[in-house]
């Protein structure tokens, strides 16, 4: 294990846990939300902005990257953090959920996937190996194993063989990493909406060395009830000593409850996503712009927020933008709801450490319930 990966508790509340992992590049305080910089970029933000609402880390995807500008390009370059301007800790998925969620004639089998580029058409063939090379010439800080991802709702059956094969692909990855100084790299925890195969995947991966372990295959189309099932499944047979990141979510209020089960670390395409379409995240809960009922509303979306984009414009303002497809409208909104994300889970750190998380779920769905 590295010794240049630290994971230290400073607070329990319950099931839930603050924290933070440090690392070379930086120190990640959890509970973590890592913004979504999917090509080398979080959209519509500059970096430091992205920096100075509080994040920590942010994510890149290898699939992505490995197809456009390409790995070795970057390499060449003075890898990711150089070329994105960004010198934290960045975590890099694996590439498997978009293989199979975007490529085009996919082949599965033991070695790997085979695929055709969204983008141009051309074949590519991604196996354990070859993500952890692209991570590692990308130069990201927490690697991702490479793994199958299912769409729930799935048959038992193919939940249980596309766990196996990550699992297999697993010991793939954790040998193709090696001992990278100053890198992490993170297992992924599979087996659909089956219980007992969410604690074999569990048990398998906590046995072999990796940094951290994540949940994976949730947020895919089952109910939130069943995602929580599945999280308090699978906690139990985590290594409480090693930071626990839920693997592509969610709403605030998946976060919050997430959070109360144990988990360290999230990451989500929601907020910036939802700030390209007109919504944002506030405390008053999720607002739709485009509404006519703002067009002649005067006041920002929250007096009271850190954010200027949240406190400095108007509701009518940036429903005309929203309205007239302006690039700014945009910009506006993402920073807004990334800086909801973050002031979210500072303030879950901060309750978690005084012993209130209970509290400050209840005060915090009781304003989203306020007259905004």
């Amino acid at each position: 294990m590295s010794q240049d990966f630290k994971f230290t508790l400073h607070a329990t509340d319950g099931a839930a846990r603050t924290g933070e992992i440090s690392m070379p590049r930086g120190t990640i305080r959890t509970p973590a939300f890592m913004p979504v910089g999917t090509a080398a970029t979080v959209k519509a933000m500059y970096p430091d902005q992205v920096r100075q609402l509080g994040a920590d880390i942010v994510l890149g995807n290898t699939y992505h990257l490995m197809l456009r500008p390409g790995a070795e390009r970057i390499a060449q370059l003075g890898g990711l953090h150089k070329f994105m301007n960004w010198s934290h800790p960045i975590l890099t998925d694996s590439g498997g959920f978009q293989v199979m969620s975007l490529a085009k004639l996919r082949k599965l089998d033991e070695n790997g996937v085979t695929f055709q580029s969204h983008i141009d058409g051309s074949r590519h063939v991604l196996t354990p190996e070859r993500s952890m090379q692209i991570q590692g010439l990308l130069g990201s800080d927490i690697q991702m194993q490479f793994d199958e991802c299912v769409k729930l709702p799935c048959t038992d059956e193919e939940a249980e063989r596309a766990m196996r094969l990550s699992l297999r692909w697993a010991e793939r990855s954790r040998k193709a990493f090696g001992g990278e100084p100053g890198r992490a790299i993170f297992g992924i925890v599979q087996g659909g909406a089956v219980p007992a195969l969410r604690q074999e995947s569990a048990k398998a991966l906590a046995d072999m060395d990796f940094h951290g372990l994540a949940i994976g295959g949730l947020a895919v189309g089952e109910p939130q009830d069943v995602m929580l099932a599945m999280i308090e499944e699978v906690m139990p047979h985590l290594p409480a000593h090693k930071p626990h990141y839920l693997m592509g979510v969610g709403t605030p209020d998946d976060l919050l409850q997430s959070i109360a089960r144990g988990v360290d670390m999230f990451d989500c395409v929601m907020p910036t996503r939802a700030g390209r379409h007109g919504q944002a995240y506030t405390k008053f809960g999720r607002m739709n712009m485009r509404n006519a009922k703002y067009a002649d509303d005067p006041r920002p979306l929250d007096a009271s927020s850190s954010c200027p984009a949240a406190r400095d414009y108007s509701r009518a303002y940036l429903h005309h933008l929203v309205k007239s497809e302006e690039i700014l409208a945009m910009m506006l909104l993402t920073w807004v709801n990334l800086a909801y994300y973050q002031d979210l889970m500072a303030g879950a750190r901060s309750a978690i450490a005084k012993g209130r998380y209970g509290a400050y779920i209840e005060a915090v769905k009781a304003e989203w319930n306020s007259a905004e």
